[in-house]
């Protein structure tokens, strides 16, 4: 049996976590690893997957408080996982002993080596929902992030304003907060926060998906 599309999806043999394909993300495991809930596509081996909650008794209290966090389940055993998040495109960022805040609906698997927490991204009191709420990574490990449509990466020197759904990661050397449209009527964003941005200052960068993310369900 011939066809080019064996040769295409052929599986990668490397250790550790990788791309299989734009839309992919594969784990060669000998350890552990944690990853978004249902986020498995395929696996082979011995793997073992377990609910991972929020791992701490203060992350525990954030993501009670604000519904908000991550749901992680921890990966571990001897084996090939694949991985994916509605055939978002998946990319990998790789931190040297450094940090870096990640939307938490934007997040698809990292190594146990990294440290993280939820953190508040302060700004009308938590009215706003979305965005508010974010996963702050730091230490040297890698992770993979997952984007609804081709990002852009920009370079933030001067005050730069994303709509809080769209943006994916960005710099913890930069101050962020919530800053509301100053015209209550305008929408001038994509996603449900249209009257919200998050507004970043300082020097560093902002990973932007060209989407506020995949359309909520409709009943009926």
């Amino acid at each position: 049996m011939r066809s080019e599309l064996f040769q295409q999806a052929q599986e990668t043999q490397q250790p550790g976590m990788h791309l299989q394909n734009r839309k992919m993300l594969r784990v060669g495991l000998n350890g552990e690893f944690y990853a978004r809930q249902g986020s498995m596509v395929a696996y082979q081996g011995g793997v073992d997957f377990a609910y991972q909650g929020a791992g701490s008794v203060g992350r525990f209290m954030k993501k009670a408080f604000t519904g908000e966090g991550l749901p992680l389940m921890k990966v571990s055993g001897q084996g090939d996982v694949f991985l994916a998040h509605e055939a978002w495109d998946v990319h990998l960022i790789d931190l040297e002993e450094e940090s870096l805040t990640v939307n938490g609906a934007n997040v698809l698997a990292f190594e146990p080596t990294l440290n993280w927490d939820i953190q508040k991204v302060q700004g009308f009191g938590g009215m706003v929902a979305g965005g508010l709420f974010n996963t702050v990574f730091s230490g040297r490990g890698r992770v993979a992030v997952a984007c609804h449509g081709t990002p852009v990466l920009l370079n933030v020197d001067q005050p730069t304003f994303i709509d809080t759904q769209a943006a994916v990661a960005w710099s913890t050397t930069l101050q962020a907060n919530i800053r509301s449209t100053v015209k209550a009527g305008a929408i001038i964003g994509r996603g449900s926060g249209e009257a919200f941005q998050l507004a970043l200052q300082g020097q560093g960068f902002v990973l932007v998906q060209a989407s506020e993310g995949a359309p909520a369900p409709t009943n009926g």
